[in-house]
């Protein structure tokens, strides 16, 4: 894969190369594509996966890098 660069203006440097999108584009393909329910097979699946998500967001007991500054 060939990357694209553009050239900047970095203080005290002048003009530099910087990389620019290093991402391929594309949709997601399929009909079953961001439909989370039908991936998740049980009912108790599915509510750990929410429970998680709320934890994340929600949730005052946080571990190591999950720790946030600010809480929600």
């Amino acid at each position: 894969m060939e990357y694209k660069s553009t050239k900047k203006e970095a203080p005290g440097r002048g003009e530099v190369e910087i990389l620019a999108e290093t991402y391929e584009e594309g949709l997601p393909v399929g009909e079953d594509a961001g439909k989370w329910r039908q991936k998740l097979e049980s009912r108790e699946e599915k509510l750990n996966y929410l429970r998680s998500g709320e934890r994340y967001w929600y949730s005052d007991d946080w571990f190591g890098s999950e720790k946030r500054k600010n809480p929600a």
